[in-house]
């Protein structure tokens, strides 16, 4: 077992050295240690999730999307479901070259409850591959609408829980730059994104303030916090959605309402209303 301080003591240390995140002599640089640092501590908030629903007799299905090398899905089976007998990870990547490498690595280590799919995350919605209802959806650093796409996926699978660290949010910014002298002419919340930095960290403040409401209208609770200190990584933003069924009334009012406010419904309604 390693000595290294920062792996857990029930870590296997080859899936570390497969990933890439040890070295071959066992060594871990100061770039692998941010990462492990962010992946563990994602799992500290999706462990107790995934411990809840097995608990409720759940078969503990997790898709990954955006999945890239699957760094959260291998070390969420080998910390968690490797030691169940029920439990299914799919993880869900657009690049051909990483899900075979993906599914290279599973079938050395022998994590045959993993799956993964060369999918786009918005293609993802209607495969029939994928099971018509899947309990934990996540989308690490899922790129710019990518993460809308994820959240439309949970909420078609009656997902439980949805844990999004969103990334990218360049959508909302291009539209707040293109639609800004009509803005300045419209109303003096304008001033807010005038200035090119601005545009780009309030537009991606509002992205996330929206996909919070669209998510409460649908039913969630959620709760936004930060995943690791800001030295670590700038997308930063966590946000942990739970499935209650009772929707806050006025979620979708107010969404519709700042779609409106910022100039921008006529564009969004479709992908964070209708």
């Amino acid at each position: 077992m390693s000595a290294i301080p920062e792996i857990r003591p029930e870590q296997s240390v080859e899936l570390l050295k497969e990933l890439h995140i040890l070295t071959r002599d066992g060594k871990l640089n100061q770039d692998s240690r941010r990462k492990l640092k962010q992946v563990y501590h994602l799992f500290h908030f999706i462990e107790p999730l995934l411990a809840e629903l097995s608990a409720a007799g759940s078969s503990l299905t997790l898709a990954d999307h955006g999945a890239g090398k699957s760094y959260l899905g291998f070390i969420l089976y080998d910390l968690f479901f490797k030691r169940r007998q029920a439990g299914h990870i799919y993880g869900v990547e657009a690049r051909e070259e990483l899900v075979e490498s993906s599914r290279s690595l599973a079938s050395r280590l022998g994590f045959t409850r993993m799956s993964f799919l060369a999918l786009r995350v918005d293609h993802a919605i209607d495969s029939q591959v994928l099971p018509a209802v899947i309990d934990i959806v996540t989308a690490l650093h899922a790129c710019d609408t990518a993460t809308d796409d994820a959240i439309r996926f949970a909420l078609q699978k009656r997902s439980q829980f949805i844990v999004l660290v969103p990334c990218c949010q360049a959508e909302v910014a291009t539209l707040l730059r293109r639609k800004k002298n009509e803005s300045l002419a419209r109303t003096s919340l304008s001033e807010l994104w005038r200035h090119p930095i601005h545009t780009r960290e309030f537009g991606s403040l509002v992205t996330n303030a929206l996909r919070c409401l669209q998510l409460e209208a649908h039913g969630y609770q959620v709760t936004v916090t930060e995943l690791v200190g800001w030295e670590h990584s700038l997308k930063n933003e966590l946000i942990i959605a739970r499935y209650t069924g009772a929707s806050r009334h006025n979620a979708a009012v107010r969404l519709e309402q700042i779609l409106h406010e910022l100039n921008l419904l006529d564009e969004l309604r479709t992908r964070f209303i209708d």
